[in-house]
Parts: C-alpha cells; sequence; structure tokens
C-alpha cells in the first residue's frame, strides 16, 4: 500500500531573529522567487491566516502574500478594495506605503507568528499602497478597511515590526505575561510552528 508523504510547513515565532531583522529587496522574480511566493501561500492557508511574509516563513525578503476576504469590506469601498480583493490571493513584491491617512482606528490584531494572543493596535485607517506583483505589474491604490490594516501589518513584518512592539502601554503590560510564554515555548521549539499539509 501506498502512502502519500506529508510536507511539513513552518511559521516562525516571536523571538526568532529573522523577525526583527530589516528584510532585503527582492531583486529579481525568478524561479526560486515563484517556490518561496507558492510556499508562503500554503502556509498562510494552512495556519488560517489572510497574510503571511516572507520573514515569517524564514526568509529576509521584502515580499508578502495577502488574501483578504471579499466580504471584510464595511460602507464604501476604497479604490484599492474594489480593485485587489477580487484578486485574490494577491503577491505584493517589494511594496511599500507612500502615504497614511490622518485618521486612525484601533482593532485587535493577532499574528501567526504570534500565536493565540490578539491585542488591540491603533494604525491609520488608509494607506496609498504601492507594490509590484509577480509578473511586473505595479499596483498603486488607497487602501482601507481590513485590506488597509493587514497591509500596514504585513509591511511592518519587513521591517522586522511585531503587532505587539505597536501596542500602547496598557495593552502591552496586559500582553506582557503571553508574550513571555510565547517567547519561552518557541525557544524549546526553535522558533517554529509547525504543520504537516498533503
Amino acid at each position: 500500500m501506498l502512502f502519500k508523504s506529508k510536507k511539513r510547513i513552518s511559521v516562525r515565532t516571536i523571538g526568532d531573529p529573522v523577525l526583527s531583522r530589516v528584510a532585503d529587496p527582492v531583486i529579481d522574480v525568478d524561479a526560486d522567487t515563484l517556490c518561496l511566493a507558492q510556499e508562503m501561500y500554503e502556509a498562510m492557508v494552512a495556519f488560517n491566516g489572510i497574510g503571511l511574509a516572507a520573514p515569517q516563513y524564514g526568509v529576509s525578503k521584502r515580499m508578502v502574500v495577502i488574501d483578504v476576504p471579499a466580504d471584510s469590506v464595511q460602507g464604501d469601498p476604497t479604490p484599492g478594495e474594489e480593485q485587489l480583493l477580487p484578486r485574490m490571493p494577491l503577491v505584493l513584491v517589494n511594496p511599500e506605503i507612500l502615504s497614511y491617512s490622518t485618521n486612525k482606528a484601533v482593532r485587535d490584531e493577532g499574528c501567526l507568528s504570534v500565536p493565540d494572543l490578539y491585542a488591540p493596535v491603533e494604525r491609520p485607517e488608509k494607506v496609498i499602497l504601492r507594490s509590484a506583483t509577480l509578473d511586473g505589474e505595479i499596483i498603486e491604490c488607497e487602501c482601507g478597511g481590513l485590506l488597509g490594516r493587514c497591509i500596514q501589518h504585513e509591511l511592518d513584518h519587513l521591517d522586522g515590526i511585531l503587532f505587539t512592539d505597536r501596542l500602547s502601554p496598557e495593552a502591552a503590560r496586559e500582553a506582557a505575561g503571553g508574550i513571555k510564554r510565547l517567547r519561552r515555548l518557541g525557544e524549546s521549539k526553535s522558533f517554529m510552528r509547525t504543520k504537516s499539509i498533503k
């Protein structure tokens, strides 16, 4: 009887040095880049995320995969939501935020690299995103809602920033015990969450 071998897939967790490093630009979208994008997407799906940055996969490159649900729009969609949500999942190559709105909002966030910990984070409501795609297209649009927040969260990873670094002093105090436990657990597991997928 033949058994298909399962593929093991990992996400780095808080405490891993790769998560605090500024990632390097993607120079070429070559076969290795395409393979990395596919593996990142598989990891994001396996761990039930809506976004994953390459450093979370252990690769210090400026690339992000996002899969924000189309039904996440509340009220009038921003141009970015109209343009990008129908194209999900989407890989962003060397993404950058050109500007931030002055209006801010607080919303609970979680992270695949900070498992089972959620805390309120204040972020600008809208951002102007500029990014290349895997096929070389340049995207530039205003993104709000869950999409805008996801973009800010994932691009933070490219600069070595976790959402826990953006907590208010009060929220940071409340989360401190959970973060300490996660770091201790992470150290015992080489700062990796691992799953087997088919």
